[in-house]
């Protein structure tokens, strides 16, 4: 059996959208035992993905170099002769592991001083590759070799017993329409949708006859109960009251999403939920998400993307000017209602 350790990002959309690498490497290799060593946060999208023997929590957080806790883990990990190991975030900690786990091959791209630590280096062709799927899915072929286009789709499962079991917990009716609306972005308030537009659209939702449910992180906690204030009880505030793994099952249960550019974004995206995503500041050709389901709305100002946490010239109109009515106008509500 032909064993691999993938060495997963920290973020939760970058985790969905390194799935396509996972996939490419089951096609390619039959039979493969695929480990992925990733940060606590990130392991319930790991549980949902079928192409995921054992997702093993890396106990490093944000900075935390740790040399002889990581030399630890990987002496731990060398029992488990792994054929190859693919690194795919750039840093330099994130080689350490396979490093010291004696893998034969440890795949990854030139960065940060870690071309001992790495023995199957890749030079990164940004303009080749725009997107950091593309980029972390070109990892999982032999060097030189042409990528797939279209990449596989992440494609998230669902529980469905513990779908039906968050529902419950959280008192939620499924039996109508559901709109989710996930108003955080953890990068920063330039990529965030403004809340009163995230009140508006609720309303519109229920006046369709829609629940509609805000999903978010407990930072996203605030914006939350200001949209359900503004949306005068158009709305259940679960933003900091729900798991990963339930904001997962509560996405789909969603016959619509309306998300910002952000990790539940991607989620949603991988369970094929009707998705409609927000980009200001951030660039769908960067972190679009995969799926057929998806639209991007934008509005292509000169000044966007710029990348920014906050808006530097301080109008925020690539958000601002974004109304929601061309949100709503996006919306299939005959799909969603019949």
């Amino acid at each position: 059996m032909h064993r691999i350790l993938v060495v997963a990002p920290s973020w939760i959309g970058d985790t969905v959208l390194a799935q396509p690498s996972l996939r490419l490497l089951q096609a390619r290799h039959a039979g493969v035992a695929l480990d992925v060593l990733a940060p606590r946060w990130t392991l319930p999208l790991l549980g949902r993905m079928a192409e995921v023997r054992r997702a093993i929590e890396s106990p490093f957080g944000h900075g935390d170099l740790r040399l002889g806790e990581r030399r630890k883990l990987g002496r731990t990990l060398a029992g488990e002769g792994y054929d190859q190991a693919i690194v795919l975030p750039n840093t330099f900690k994130s080689a350490l592991v396979p490093f010291f786990a004696g893998i034969r091959v440890r795949t990854g791209y030139i960065g940060e001083l870690r071309l001992g630590l790495l023995n199957d280096a890749r030079r990164l062709d940004k303009e080749r590759l725009p997107q950091i799927a593309q980029r972390y899915a070109a990892l999982a072929l032999p060097r030189g070799e042409t990528l797939p286009w279209p990449l596989p789709e992440p494609a998230l499962q669902i529980d469905e017993p513990g779908r039906r079991a968050t529902l419950e917990k959280f008192g939620l009716d499924a039996g109508r329409p559901v709109a989710v609306l996930c108003p955080g972005a953890e990068y920063g308030p330039a990529k965030r949708w403004p809340a009163r537009y995230f009140a508006n659209l609720a309303q519109a939702f229920a006046a369709r006859g829609c629940a509609v449910w805000l999903i978010g992180s407990a930072g996203d906690a605030a914006v939350g109960e200001q949209i359900a204030a503004t949306a005068a009880g158009a709305c259940r505030n679960l933003c900091g009251e729900t798991t990963l793994g339930e904001a997962i099952d509560l996405i789909g249960s969603a016959s619509a999403v309306v998300s910002n550019d952000s990790g539940l974004m991607h989620v949603a995206a991988a369970l094929g939920r009707p998705l409609i995503a927000l980009y200001g500041s951030s660039s769908p050709a960067f972190t679009p998400p995969l799926s057929a389901s998806a639209q991007v709305l934008k509005l292509d100002l000169p000044c966007s993307p710029c990348f920014k946490r906050e808006c530097p010239l301080g109008h925020f109109n690539c958000m601002m000017q974004l109304k929601p009515d061309r949100v709503l106008a996006a919306v299939d509500f005959d799909r969603i209602l019949r």
